[in-house]
Parts: C-alpha cells; sequence; structure tokens
C-alpha cells in the first residue's frame, strides 16, 4: 500500500538532493519530496583540513533542516529499494512512496570491510580516516604527536569520492612535521593504485615536484589490501596489470582510505549497472537513467566518469532539472553535462593546486590568470573559506 505519491521523489538530502531540490522549486514545481534520514549535513570537502589541523570539524556540520529547501517535503527515512517498474521507493520501515520522477543522488557507501582489517583498526593506535566527521580529528591528533617514525597514507582503487584527499593530508602532514622541525625524522609513504599521482601530465610533474620536496616516497600501481594493526604493518599490493610481489611497510602513523561503491540497495536494483560497483546506470550527459526514463541520477551514486565531487555535483544539478523539466514536459533532453570536476589539492598549509577538467581531462580553469597546474597561496583562501561560504549560500539554495 502506497504511503504517498510525489510528483518529484528525490532519494538523498545530501550536496545532490538538496541542490536539485532547491534548483525545482526555483523553477515552480510544487511537489517534491526528500527521502533523507539524518539530522545532520555535512560539507565534507573541509574534513581534509580538519584531519591536517587546519579546521575544526564542528564548523563542517549543520542541521538538515536548516538547508532543506522551503516547499520541499522531507520525508524522514531511509530508502531500501527501489522498483522503478512500478514507480515506487521502499523505505527500511516498509513506507512506500510513488513518483512521476525519480532523482537518486543517495551518495557513495565506505566499505570498511574490503580492505582486511581496517574496519577493526580505524580509529585508534595510530590508525585513522577523513572520510569520517568524528575520525577526522583523530587524524589531526595522531598527525600532532608523531615525533619520528613511519608515516603511511594510502589511496585505495576504484571509483572514490575526492580522489585527491588521500594525498592532499599527505602533503598537510608532511608540511606539519616540517615547520615542527621533525620531517627528517619521519620516514613518509604515499601508496596510489593509479600510474602516477594525476591524470593529467601537467599536474603529476607539479605533484612529483611537491611530494619529492618533502621527500614522500610515492608507491604507483599498489594498494593498501592488508592492515596488521598488532604489528603495525600494512601490505601492498600491485594492482591491476602492474605485476610484482607483495611488500609490507611499517607504520606509526596511517591513513586509509575504504573502498567505496554504491550503497548495497542500489546494488541489488534494476537501476543498477551490475558490476561490483553497482552505481546508477545513467547517460554521462543527460544524467537519465538508461532503462527507466523517468529516473535521473547525478552526485557519487551515478556511474558517469567524472570525479566524485561537489564541484561536479554543482555542474551536474542545473542539467538534471533542465531535463526533468523536458521530459515532464514531452520534449527532448538538450542539457547536457560535459564531465567537470574539480580537485582542490592542498599542497601545504598555505597553497594549493586547483585541478579543473572534463571527462578528456581537458583543462577547464575558472581562474585563467593563474596557472592551472600549479600551486598557488590565493586557491588555498578559496578552498579554506570562498568555497565552503558558496556552498552554504549558494548552491545549496539553488543559486550556484
Amino acid at each position: 500500500m502506497t504511503t504517498g505519491m510525489h510528483k518529484i521523489l528525490i532519494v538523498g538530502g545530501g550536496t545532490a538532493g538538496i541542490s536539485v531540490a532547491a534548483r525545482l522549486l526555483r523553477k515552480g514545481h510544487t511537489d517534491v519530496a526528500v527521502i533523507e534520514p539524518s539530522e545532520v549535513h555535512y560539507y565534507q570537502p573541509l574534513w581534509t583540513l580538519v584531519g591536517g589541523g587546519q579546521a575544526k570539524a564542528s564548523t563542517t556540520a549543520r542541521a538538515e533542516a536548516s538547508v532543506m529547501p522551503k516547499g520541499a517535503t522531507w520525508i524522514k527515512n531511509a530508502a531500501a529499494q527501489v522498483d522503478p517498474d512500478n514507480n515506487r521507493v521502499i523505505c527500511v520501515d516498509g513506507a512506500d512512496y510513488g513518483y512521476d520522477v525519480l532523482v537518486v543522488c543517495p551518495g557513495i557507501q565506505l566499505d570498511w570491510n574490503r580492505t582486511e582489517g581496517l574496519a577493526d583498526a580505524v580509529g585508534k593506535d595510530g590508525v585513522s580516516s577523513n572520510y569520517r566527521f568524528d575520525l577526522a580529528p583523530r587524524t589531526w591528533e595522531f598527525i600532532r604527536t608523531l615525533r619520528s617514525g613511519s608515516a603511511v597514507f594510502a589511496m585505495p582503487s576504484g571509483p572514490i569520492k575526492c580522489a585527491g584527499a588521500p594525498q592532499k593530508i599527505a602533503y598537510l602532514a608532511a608540511d606539519y612535521w616540517r615547520k615542527q622541525g621533525v620531517l627528517q625524522d619521519i620516514d613518509v609513504h604515499l601508496v596510489v593504485p593509479t600510474p602516477r599521482l594525476f591524470g593529467i601530465p601537467a599536474i603529476a610533474d607539479n605533484l612529483d615536484k611537491v611530494a619529492a620536496g618533502y621527500g614522500i616516497t610515492v608507491h604507483t600501481g599498489a594498494e593498501v589490501t592488508g592492515i596488521d594493526a598488532a604489528a603495525h604493518k600494512v601490505a601492498l599490493t600491485p594492482v591491476g596489470e602492474a605485476g610484482g610481489s607483495e611488500t609490507v611497510l611499517p607504520y606509526d602513523v596511517l591513513h586509509a582510505v575504504p573502498r567505496q561503491s554504491a550503497p548495497d540497495w542500489i546494488k541489488a536494483s534494476p537501476l543498477s549497472t551490475g558490476d561490483a560497483n553497482g552505481y546508477v546506470e545513467i547517460d554521462k550527459h543527460t544524467l537519465q537513467h538508461v532503462r527507466y526514463r523517468n529516473v535521473f541520477s547525478l552526485g557519487d551514486a551515478g556511474s558517469s566518469p567524472n570525479s566524485k565531487t561537489g564541484a561536479a555535483i554543482r555542474k551536474q544539478a542545473p542539467v538534471v532539472v533542465d531535463n526533468i523539466d523536458a521530459y515532464l514536459a514531452g520534449r527532448p533532453l538538450t542539457a547536457s553535462y560535459n564531465g567537470y570536476g574539480s580537485c582542490p589539492l592542498v599542497t601545504s598549509s598555505h597553497d594549493m593546486l586547483l585541478a579543473e577538467f572534463d571527462y578528456d581531462l581537458n583543462l577547464e580553469p575558472s581562474f585563467p590568470l593563474l596557472d592551472p597546474t600549479k600551486p598557488h597561496r590565493a586557491y588555498w583562501y578559496l578552498k579554506k573559506y570562498g568555497l565552503p561560504f558558496m556552498y552554504w549560500n549558494l548552491m545549496l539554495k539553488g543559486l550556484a
């Protein structure tokens, strides 16, 4: 039995869901509902700075009620199942909502258990992760108190949100240790599954210089596959075709990032791509589902091959809203997303490199006067002050 029926139903009240809801209401849509169980809304991009001792965790959290657009119906529930053949979403408590158009943006799932030993190790004995609100301050605690030994910063294979975050914290930590005069006593390792530190050669060249400047040993084409917390060691395994054997690194501080995928209920649904990551299968330009024409998806849960960042959502949200308008009016979908993503790569406590690019890895700088392949101090202020201001005051209100 259907609990409620809505013209446009949005699953997820994170960056994507709130941005789309705000834009739809501004366009005159009156029946917009958002399914979101959380009482708190987080500005996650700042968690890197929290872990690096440059921001307070409390500044990244606000009440969900404060960001829910006025005029939207907030369904305080968690989606558990979607039945797109019958235009229904079923929640964990059995409540069942019908829709004319569905927007799927529940975010990404952190799969802590897919790395052996990670779930048990994280949060204590030097192991932390900036990918959780409660753990980012622990990262800073472990970095701040380390005076000698070994530090490992690791990135997993597969799509993750903010792919630059695993290396940004390495640079912030090394910068802090240098200022403290202890960097020469700490053996710093950065482990990435990719062939280089970034997919755009000019940017990778400059990140190589940053890492070398700190004396960081970079392990490319590898990932941490196991953590032995008792022995304070991690196992490194070559990724893909790299070949080679497993190696072991000791650590006193370990910043670990879990593998990530679509939420399990999405993976199990007809909306899924059907592979291990199980994202919502959409056209990468229109963001419309490839099989269900009244379903759209954006943000981290969508299958579009862009970097999973808030900046991508900022460009995706207007496309989804325009294409919903077109779909409801029976017009062809003309709005198109070009894969724009932005990766603010913090390289010290006062510099940042702002990588902006499209699907084809063409650079798309918002500030053409600054060389987009190099770190700049101006970008640091943008990261710490400008982007959070824009997020809370413009983006979530459908104005940017």
